[in-house]
């Protein structure tokens, strides 16, 4: 026995050289040329920024499919490409505002705020003016004042109009302060038509709490007094009746799923996904979406060339490879919380979900080391011990980039780990790695186009999950699921 296990020690070494020359070998089919070849499709004018359920994203999922299709994958559900998921939009069908008599129209005097539209008569005979509601450790607008059953009034300035996210938490406070509805007061009247339909839903919002935006004009009759700096916070009788009708409309959008089969561990999977949505059109200006996450979904669609030119020429992997693009990420990450709600394919067998969320640009704020040859690797750290060294090992092996692990902090204030479609997969135990370049000034905005898109880069940090994606379909065991899940929500 002693002088065969160095004979053994010695086959198991040229049969990993063997493995890491054939990954080498496919993994040269990932170029910047062949990225951007793919990205300039997914990111043109054409796709009208692929918002969730318009017909840019339908144009998107049917250039994915057209792919998967032609590498000869197998179609991921019942042999159908496209998995559908239901998307709800509720529209306003009648809506009205009179106070003492004065009746105030929708859309020039008030409108739905918050992602739920209220329905039925609401009777208004007491509001509570709270000032700008706001309430902390240093001010409370709240002070003396009964909100109970209530509505409360609150104001808004045009820049909390601009960045929402500052005046989330006032709503929030007013919202859970046991009222009865929010009022909003906004100069930000009148408005568009748009606001006839609310934002788009997966599951129905359970709108315990009416919120409204008003006009200036409504709010001074509703308390029959001026609104400024002066306004006393108090309880104000009024006598106003307010009725909203709205109907459901039934949108759809899909998945797009192609897989490649396993030999000896079939039954186990390895996810590869990206979302191919991004924000659409606003008038005529259309989000283009390129790194956002048209590198990724570019990413997802050169490994799937890149393995099945290995499958043609005999390197099948051991497990079931499922490529997946999901939509509705930029909506909240529906069409993976969909799918994992949802799957096809037993998510206790999938060994891990490797998500490509940006990956095309430098983050402008990493002014440490070498800002043209890094990756931020997120989640690495969570559900299994086998993850990180992993990566460790498949970079020091092939890539060589500095894996950037900042993002795995609990603490860090960017919350990245629950921001992306893998954190649907970790919600449910899977173990995950999400690759991202970080935010820059175009992210989000209408400029985050393909000229900016740094290819021999992304090209790099793409090989690093296709060799990690090898070496995860192809190793004896499954990833250990050792580390207890954090049930923190997004």
């Amino acid at each position: 026995m002693k002088k065969l296990l160095p004979l053994l020690l010695l086959t198991a070494s040229i049969n990993a050289s063997a493995q890491n020359k054939t990954a080498e070998k496919f993994a040269a089919t990932i170029t910047p040329e062949a990225l951007k070849a793919k990205l300039s499709v997914i990111a043109s004018a054409e796709m009208q920024g692929r918002e969730t359920t318009t017909e840019g994203q339908r144009r998107a999922a049917a250039y994915i499919e057209d792919h998967f299709r032609k590498l000869k994958l197998l179609p991921g559900d019942s042999g159908k490409y496209q998995m559908p998921y239901p998307v709800y939009q509720d529209s306003i069908t009648d809506a009205a505002f009179e106070v003492a008599g004065k009746k105030f129209d929708f859309a020039t005097d008030f409108s739905i705020a918050g992602s739920g539209i209220p329905q039925g008569a609401f009777t208004i005979n007491n509001i509570v003016f709270a000032g700008k509601g706001i309430k902390d450790s240093t001010h409370n607008d709240y002070d003396s004042l009964d909100t109970k059953q209530q509505w409360v009034m609150i104001t808004a300035s045009a820049d909390d109009e601009k960045n929402f996210r500052s005046f989330y938490r006032r709503l929030i406070t007013a919202s859970q302060s046991g009222a009865a509805g929010v009022l909003i007061v906004s100069d930000n009247f009148p408005k568009g038509k748009s606001v006839y339909k609310g934002r788009m839903y997966l599951k129905p919002p359970q709108v315990k709490t009416p919120l409204l935006n008003i006009s200036r004009q409504l709010a001074e009759a509703l308390l029959n007094a001026p609104i400024d700096e002066n306004t006393a916070h108090k309880n104000y009788s009024t006598t106003a009746q307010l009725h909203i009708s709205k109907q459901t409309n039934n949108l759809q959008s899909t998945n797009v799923i192609g897989v490649l089969p396993g030999t000896d561990k079939k039954s186990q999977y390895v996810f590869i996904t990206a979302h191919y949505d991004h924000l659409g059109k606003q008038d005529s200006v259309i989000y283009y979406g390129a790194d956002d996450d048209g590198s990724g979904t570019t990413s997802v669609l050169q490994m799937a060339e890149a393995f099945a030119a290995a499958r043609d020429k005999g390197h099948n992997p051991r497990r079931t490879i499922v490529f997946m693009t999901v939509s509705g990420e930029e909506k909240g990450l529906w069409g993976s919380e969909y799918y994992t709600d949802h799957p096809l394919f037993n998510l206790d067998s999938t060994s891990v979900d490797l998500n490509i969320d940006m990956v095309g640009r430098i983050d402008p704020d990493r002014t440490y080391g070498d800002s043209t040859n890094y990756v931020y690797p997120i989640g690495e750290d969570k559900l299994s011990s086998d993850l990180m060294p992993i990566s460790d090992s498949i970079n020091n092996t092939y890539t060589h980039l500095e894996l950037d692990r900042k993002f795995n902090d609990p603490n860090d204030p960017n919350r990245f780990y629950y921001r992306s479609d893998h954190y649907n997969f970790a919600d449910k135990g899977v173990p995950i790695i999400f690759y991202f370049n970080g935010v820059h000034a175009d992210y989000h905005r209408p400029t985050d186009t393909v000229d900016k898109i740094n290819f021999d880069l992304m090209a790099k940090r793409v090989k690093l999950v296709f060799y990690t994606a090898w070496d995860m379909a192809n190793r004896d065991a499954m990833l250990k699921r050792d580390l207890p899940l954090n049930a923190e929500k997004r």
